[in-house]
């Protein structure tokens, strides 16, 4: 049977390889965001029409239904981005705004071993992740569990992963940070006209302003999700266009 981290190390692969094969030149999409703090009883939303070049996350943004414009990164987040890949990420958020950042970085690949008919058990070894398989889990549909190792004490790591078994691609993906931040970032994926695109997330962290403890909550959909050939407003033509390359 086929060891979690070895399960862990090809889906990583194959997801890389996926979204670098299959980058959109542009997107867009609806979206509606809900921010609560519960504590305090209080709620707001966004809801924004998004038109970006998604190989430099430059956007086109609408407050919805009749607000005024404004372009830059794709607010929350570009809803095309691998959570498998190297990033930097940043989130703050309270009631008046939300502030996140996204750097998207290059794809992961892992080196996986040879197949040698010698031997009968590989395992391979991840020193910065430790994966185990969920109770559900199947060979058709893994759903793993991560850890990190001690040699990440702090920094954003996946912490759950849920394959779907029609695309062989995460549909659900659970980022957390070690080093003991509650931060919890989730995203839900589907494969749409062939891109491999978030529909759904979640942000949430206690937040500590002055006197005041309390978890801030942003719940994200993604809707009309659209690819348009051409630039979808005019602030978008020019480059950079996406690098397809192939995996190593």
């Amino acid at each position: 049977m086929m060891t979690a981290d070895l399960a862990f190390a090809m889906l990583i692969n194959r997801t890389s390889a996926f979204y670098q094969a299959h980058p959109p030149v542009y997107m867009t999409y609806l979206e509606h965001t809900h921010v609560s703090a519960p504590t305090l009883g209080r709620a707001q939303d966004i809801d924004r029409s998004i038109a970006v070049r998604v190989a430099d996350d430059f956007a086109v943004m609408k407050d919805l239904p009749n607000g005024g414009q404004r372009t830059g990164q794709a607010f929350p987040i570009v809803a095309y981005f691998d959570p498998l890949s190297n990033f930097k990420f940043g989130y703050f958020a309270n009631l008046k705004r939300v502030d996140i950042t996204l750097q998207r970085g290059a794809p992961f690949y892992l080196k996986i071993p040879d197949a040698d008919p010698n031997v009968n058990v590989v395992v391979p070894y991840n020193s910065y992740w430790a994966a185990r398989f969920a109770p559900d889990s199947t060979e058709a549909a893994l759903h793993l569990l991560i850890e990190p190792t001690p040699r990440v004490p702090q920094g954003i790591y996946p912490s759950e992963i849920v394959e779907d078994a029609s695309t062989a691609l995460p549909s659900h993906v659970e980022m957390r940070v070690a080093g003991g931040s509650d931060e919890t970032i989730s995203l839900d994926y589907a494969v749409i006209d062939g891109h491999w695109v978030i529909v759904h997330g979640t942000f949430s962290q206690t937040m500590h302003v002055a006197f005041l403890t309390y978890k801030i909550i942003a719940d994200i959909t993604f809707s009309n999700i659209a690819f348009p050939l051409d630039p979808p407003d005019p602030r978008l033509a020019g480059t950079p266009t996406p690098e397809v390359s192939a995996a190593p």
